[in-house]
């Protein structure tokens, strides 16, 4: 004979339901970049890095890139910096006086990756609800603004 539960178990804190969540969405999501990428020949911190340029016109000064960088990549502002200068050895991005800018090459690699990434993760977010993607980014952001405060 089976038992039936009647008592109704404790609900989980908001905090922990989210962040089991996102930590769940996360880490698939960078399983399948990171076997992207590998395929590309691609460093994760270099395709993120170009993204983050992108976010700022593909031109800032070199200053605010590296902690722009080391602020949303989680480095030291040491390793920040040793990835902006091997991205500009690399000839993915240029310097001019102070101010670094997306070269042709950076701009051809991040396309290709985002293509194959977009190829790898366009069936995961088909039939969402567009706004319930804007409200969770939102909401994400708003988290992220918050923790950064703290």
């Amino acid at each position: 004979m089976t038992e039936t539960r009647t008592e109704s178990l404790p609900a989980i804190p908001v905090g922990q339901a989210l962040g089991q969540a996102v930590g769940q969405a996360q880490a698939i999501l960078t399983r399948l970049l990171t076997g992207v990428l590998a395929e590309t020949g691609t460093p994760r911190e270099t395709y993120l890095a170009l993204l983050r340029l992108s976010v700022h016109g593909d031109s800032l000064q070199r200053d605010r890139y590296v902690r722009d960088l080391s602020d949303s990549l989680g480095l030291d502002l040491w390793a920040a910096g040793e990835l902006a200068d091997g991205m500009l050895d690399a000839g993915l991005l240029t310097l001019a006086g102070e101010t670094i800018r997306l070269a042709d090459a950076g701009a051809e690699l991040r396309e290709r990756t985002r293509r194959s990434v977009g190829t790898v993760t366009a069936p995961l977010y088909e039939g969402l609800d567009p706004a319930d993607i804007e409200t969770t980014v939102r909401t994400l952001q708003d988290i992220t603004s918050r923790a950064r405060e703290l």
